[in-house]
């Protein structure tokens, strides 16, 4: 199977061209345009509004790209929000088919652009500009820099100097509003006040590549509270790192020049009185007065726009202050969660007001409150932004534990996957390497395909070079600016192991073959930090194990990050038939097995003495001996007296303050992941069956998504924990395994104590569909495949398996 690759990677290699910025489909007469001088500007909004005639059952086609995002309405009606983000100096073009909800006669296109120009993980820090075309029966109707175009004005009831959301996300959203501040989007007869637009460079165009998001709107499952607040100082204001440590380096606005400050607000405001109503929502008028909240549950954790019907007959405040869960029976995301604002603010001068946020949230429970004034909340809501939901993915099972934590993960695939593979969609919103192995594998689970996995890997190939970081090191995560030059050494392992994975699963070629020279460049740069057995030896930067106290035993050489290396080599050596690549990895993971092992456990880390040698240390941690197991340094038969203790003393009942103390607990992230995939691979689906609810069904029950850590500390919504869905897909139901290159099916029947399951993965443009059910000492299973795939079955349970029809 590998070697039919090399060659179509071989083949590939040669014919290998970079996307055509000219080609007609991508954009015919538009040109990049942003207000002159100003395309540098932090947090500037521009609105462009552009006016056609229609004839009933005219055909339409909007083409649209902008640095740094747009959200777009045809006659006030929402229609878009974007772009897909892709690497430096390339942007991604998204296609609208509007003719079926254009009207009849005069038509009034509204686009929205935040020109952001600051460095985060979610955005890149590039100048601002749209570049946006209308096209009918071949013709261009409307276009930015040409005649008719669009007109633009400065959208200035969204401040422009507030404080970022977080670290790693820009600013914040707070506005001024007067009634009909929103009129411009509908009609074309509103007075505008016209800025002086000028061309930009804008950069090459590229395919989106992917699905629309569906922008369904979700209402709340209820009126969770209603109460009243008190604002107090507190003795100390908490102050995060993107309020005081603004710079060159770090840009946004310092606190000096900035006009509101709600994150400061938001530690002065206290819950005085709140009584728990439970109301079922709706859509009842909830009327608020001065320092009165209602907050609301939406039943799940979920991500998008948080939008609202409002009226108010007097000038009023009212803060939308979310949270992925309560805090003290409250939202109190400031205690949770101090380093992100999560709090959205209206000032609206008297009269009725349809209000939506232009930045997406994670929340699931919102908390309006009004602080000056009074409202009349008339309807609340969540305009989703999340990946389209694929119906060919179901998965069912006796265990209705089971069906909660398979919901979870593809709700949580679901919002951290709308253009590439995210942490989470709430902090941060950023691509990072190593989640993104999990995710890619879960997207061909949940979706048949690996669009999502093609942009994220294409991004990396897009780039030229990657500001501040060494010569053939990786970002740590991307699209994203590294001003700050941090890097983390072991999330670019993975990157090698997710290339290799993505073409096993049948990645494109063509993507494979461009990715080889990252790859050696990057094997390049570790070459410098090996030592004389062979080993990697104080890597700079950020290195980075899991989130644990494994984390803390890094240097000077640490064996999980060569385990890491180990696999990488193989992989890399595998992938592109590079012998050296493969004869290192064997030495690597001989002089692991040399130095890690202390007979009981593999250590974590020696360090290298004043006499130069190295000392080996005690620091042991639980992750460790995942990684040892999960990149094959170790195995039941190599090592059974760990393999034992790791399957009857380790799990998520160990009690660490008695048994092996010594050892330091794995997180969620990413040991108990690691620990899921070694119980499978040899062969114990019913221990695993029992640790999956144990480790995560309390997650799927609190918000119904799955989280960063195994505790509510930080992100309740995080992509890599989708992986639980693949983790079902194999061990429970018993679809084993997929080969996309081959078109074989394994099916394996575990005896795990289950009385039954069914459910189906979707395959390119077909699907795998298995149900089976225990009845007197025989497993009675039916199963369809697609007709160009073959089948393997394996019964791995002391029950007669009796098939019943099926079609292929």
């Amino acid at each position: 199977m590998m070697k039919n690759l090399s060659v179509l990677l071989l083949i590939f290699a040669m014919a290998c061209k970079s996307p055509d910025a000219s080609k007609p489909e991508l954009m015919n007469e538009a040109v990049p345009v942003w207000a002159e001088g100003r395309e540098t500007e932090m947090n500037l909004t521009l609105g462009f509004q552009g006016v056609f005639q229609a004839e009933k059952n005219s055909g339409f086609t909007l083409r649209l790209t902008g640095s740094t995002l747009y959200r777009v309405f045809l006659n006030g009606e929402f229609l878009g929000y974007g772009p897909a983000r892709t690497a430096h100096g390339f942007f991604r073009v998204d296609e609208y088919d509007i003719g079926d909800v254009s009207k009849a006669g005069e038509n009034v296109l509204a686009i929205e652009v935040a020109g952001y120009n600051v460095n985060t993980f979610y955005t890149l820090d590039q100048p601002s500009f749209l570049q946006a075309e209308l096209e009918s029966d071949g013709k261009i109707v409307l276009a930015t820099g040409s005649d008719p175009g669009f007109k633009a004005f400065e959208l200035k009831e969204r401040l422009q100097k507030v404080e970022r959301y977080s670290f790693q996300r820009p600013f914040t959203e707070y506005y001024r509003l007067g009634e009909g501040f929103d009129d411009w989007k509908t009609s074309a007869d509103v007075p505008l006040t016209p800025v002086k637009l000028a061309e930009q460079p804008g950069g090459q165009l590229i395919p989106r590549n992917l699905l629309m998001p569906g922008f369904e709107t979700l209402q709340p499952d209820e009126i969770y509270a209603k109460g009243t607040v008190d604002f107090q100082k507190p003795e100390r204001y908490y102050k995060d790192r993107s309020l005081v440590n603004i710079s060159e380096q770090f840009k946004g606005y310092p606190e000096s020049e900035i006009e509101v400050l709600p994150s400061q607000r938001m530690q002065e405001m206290t819950t005085q009185n709140m009584t728990q109503v439970s109301e079922k929502y709706l859509e009842n008028p909830v009327a608020l007065s001065e320092n009165e909240f209602a907050t609301f549950d939406f039943g799940t954790n979920l991500s998008g726009f948080i939008g609202s019907r409002i009226s108010c007959s007097e000038p009023s405040t009212i803060i939308f202050h979310f949270d992925e869960i309560l805090t003290d029976g409250d939202v109190n995301s400031k205690k949770r969660m101090p380093d992100v604002n999560n709090q959205v603010v209206y000032e609206l001068e008297p009269g009725t007001y349809n209000l939506e946020t232009f930045e997406s949230y994670t929340f699931k429970y919102l908390k309006a409150v009004v602080t000056k004034g009074s409202c009349t909340i008339h309807d609340v809501y969540i305009r989703e932004y999340a990946y389209p939901d694929n119906p060919r993915a179901t998965f069912a099972s006796s265990n209705p534990k089971l069906n909660a934590i398979y919901d979870a993960a593809r709700q949580t695939f679901r919002q951290n996957a709308v253009d590439i593979f995210m942490d989470c969609p709430s902090r941060e919103r950023a691509g990072w390497l190593c989640d993104s192995y999990f995710m890619a594998i879960m997207e061909k689970g949940f979706t048949g395909k690996s669009d999502v996995a093609h942009n994220f890997y294409e991004n990396y190939a897009l780039a030229d070079s990657f500001q501040f970081l060494p010569d053939g090191m990786l970002p740590m995560c991307y699209p994203a600016d590294h001003n700050d030059g941090v890097f983390i050494p072991n999330w670019a392992m993975w990157f090698i192991v997710q290339v290799e994975d993505y073409a096993s699963r049948g990645g494109d070629p063509e993507l494979v073959a461009k990715l080889e020279p990252r790859i050696a460049a990057l094997l390049d740069y570790f070459e410098a930090f090996e030592n004389k057995s062979g080993l990697l030896e104080k890597l700079d930067s950020w290195i980075f194990v899991e989130w644990s106290r494994a984390n803390d035993f890094v240097q000077d050489v640490n064996y999980p990050t060569n385990m890491l290396y180990s696999a990488a080599l193989e992989k890399a050596g595998k992938l592109y038939q590079n012998e050296t690549w493969s004869n290192k990895a064997g030495k690597v993971k001989q002089a692991i097995l040399e130095q890690s092992f202390n007979g009981d456990f593999f250590v974590d880390n020696v360090v290298r003495g004043e006499d130069k040698e190295l000392i080996v240390t005690e620091n042991t941690t639980e992750v460790c001996q995942y990684y040892a197991f999960f990149f094959n340094i170790a195995s039941p038969k190599t090592h059974p007296d760990l393999w034992k203790k790791l399957t009857t003393e380790f799990g998520p009942n160990r009690d660490d303050t008695k048994t092996y103390p010594n050892v330091f607990r794995a997180n969620a992230f990413i040991g108990n992941y690691l620990r899921m995939d070694i119980l499978s691979k040899y062969g114990l689906q019913s221990q695993l069956l029992n640790e999956i609810q144990d480790y995560f069904y309390s997650m799927a029950e609190i918000t119904g998504t799955l989280w960063e850590n195994m505790s509510a500390h930080a992100s309740c919504n995080h992509g890599f924990a989708s992986y639980l869905g693949h983790v079902l897909y194999r061990d429970v139901l018993g679809i084993s395994n997929i080969d996309y290159l081959e078109k074989e099916v394994t099916i394996r029947f575990a005896d795990i104590g289950l009385d039954e399951c069914s459910g189906s993965v979707p395959v390119d443009n077909g699907v795998i569909e298995l149900k089976w059910k225990h009845a007197d000492n025989q497993v009675h299973y039916s199963l369809n495949v697609p007709e160009d795939f073959t089948v393997k079955v394996e019964n791995l349970t002391p029950f007669e398996l009796v098939k019943n029809e099926s079609h292929r």
